[in-house]
């Protein structure tokens, strides 16, 4: 979906049927001539910039931008946004040609892959030059985007993982509110006495206790961390063995036969958006993700939806602040300071902080984030507070950026785990597997 859309929203219902049109024909690219260069006469700047999210997401990113461009006249922001895995495809095609959008929302996993390539652009200049400021941010936070010593990209915001559940489901079940330190034997007694109520999703299948975290890479980054383990050792070695994901997959495998967790072909439907999810589809009563997609479970699940911290091991927590997404610029935009400018303002401007809240999780600027904090309700306020709880119990320092090789080994893991829950494969088969996959890509 593009800028533009959204700004025709007052518009009549013939143009609205027009809008959808044209944006079903323009796909992502947006209505950018190309990347970087302007679309209009007397020599403005035209900047491209993408991201992934929602609709409330994308109207509260096109008003920051608008503003902008306000305080920037002689600049002009093209916009567009899709849904994460649509969003992640289209940018792997744009990378592969070298042509990144003049500015990007980045995920994690992509900046060893897209700096390696050379497809990002170097930041470092225009921090040195305080075009871009990095002082309101965590430094632990910031060095998330620095590849082999060079800073390729900025937090977007700062976030961590955590365990979203039903509380009116957990009442009727008996099951006590979870608190910091719960470990994973109280998430396991919690969702075999909501699965052992019987009740059943709109679709009649079984509604369970839990989703099936063994399909979740992060889940399992989450469980390894909290028994003293890494997901990666190095740029090119993984920091388990097989052991550990047959111990993992077995675990949840179990969950599943027992009935505890989400049926095979629920699991298997998951995709990036929480509607599609078990717990999205009324199916399970808690599910595993981030905070900032916690936003979408109460329009779709009501208020009694609520986000726990992630269930620890021996008194070790695993979960950790990451950048919820990061932002950067791509190597071959025609307007790199103007890039930048439009990165800073996103990031540090305390007008556009407003505008955006808590739509990618708590801000990366520290001051931003305590002004906010203070207006914020409901949900949003819950996001919020989440943050500030999870700080004030401790976490540990979130880990380098993933390889370049896993955004290959992230669909993969899905991939393999699924031959587990249809049965073709035990834990211990697919375990080898994929860790055998997974040092191929890594060399």
């Amino acid at each position: 979906m593009t800028r533009p859309s959204i700004r025709r929203r007052r518009g009549t219902l013939g143009a609205a049927a027009g809008t959808v049109l044209a944006l079903l024909l323009a796909g992502l690219t947006g209505c950018s001539s190309g990347n970087g260069q302007s679309a209009e006469a007397g020599g403005k700047v035209t900047l491209t910039f993408t991201w992934w999210g929602n609709e409330d997401r994308a109207q509260r990113t096109n008003d920051a931008v608008d503003l902008f461009e306000k305080r920037h006249p002689g600049v002009t922001v093209r916009t567009s946004f899709a849904g994460y895995e649509a969003y992640v495809q289209k940018l792997a095609t744009q990378a592969a040609g070298g042509d990144l959008p003049d500015v990007a929302q980045l995920d994690y996993r992509q900046i060893s892959q897209y700096a390696g390539s050379g497809t990002l652009l170097n930041l470092g200049p225009y921090i040195k030059s305080h075009t871009l400021r990095t002082a309101g941010f965590d430094t632990g936070l910031t060095r998330t985007g620095v590849y082999e010593g060079r800073q390729y990209a900025l937090p977007m915001g700062r976030g961590s993982t955590g365990v979203v559940y039903d509380s009116a489901a957990f009442r009727k079940a008996g099951v006590v509110t979870p608190r910091p330190g719960w470990t994973w034997d109280d998430w396991v007694e919690a969702g075999k006495k909501v699965s052992a109520l019987g009740m059943k999703g709109p679709n009649g299948h079984a509604y369970t206790g839990l989703s099936d975290i063994g399909v979740n890479e992060d889940a399992f980054e989450t469980w390894l961390r909290s028994k003293g383990k890494e997901l990666y050792a190095s740029q090119h070695r993984l920091g388990f063995t097989a052991d550990d994901l047959a111990e993992f997959w077995t675990f949840t495998d179990e969950l599943r036969r027992q009935g505890v967790v989400s049926q095979a072909k629920d699991t298997a439907q998951i995709g990036g958006a929480v509607e599609d999810t078990p717990m999205g589809r009324g199916l399970a009563a808690t599910d595993f993700n981030w905070d900032a997609p916690f936003l979408g479970y109460p329009p779709l699940l009501g208020e009694n939806v609520h986000l726990a911290p992630v269930p620890t091991t021996d008194g070790r927590v695993g979960q950790y602040f990451k950048p919820t997404m990061l932002i950067g610029a791509g190597a071959a935009s025609h307007h790199p300071k103007e890039a930048a400018e439009l990165i800073d303002f996103l990031l540090n401007d305390p007008d556009a902080g407003t505008i955006l809240g808590v739509t990618r999780s708590t801000p990366p600027n520290q001051k931003i984030a305590a002004a906010i904090g203070k207006g914020l309700t409901g949900v949003e306020r819950e996001v919020y507070g989440y943050g500030r709880t999870i700080a004030s119990y401790g976490t540990e320092a979130p880990p380098m950026a993933p390889p370049r090789g896993d955004v290959v080994l992230q669909v993969s893991f899905t991939r393999t785990y699924q031959r587990v829950v249809y049965e073709m494969e035990s834990p211990r088969q697919a375990a080898e597997e994929f860790v055998a996959e997974a040092k191929r890509e890594l060399r």
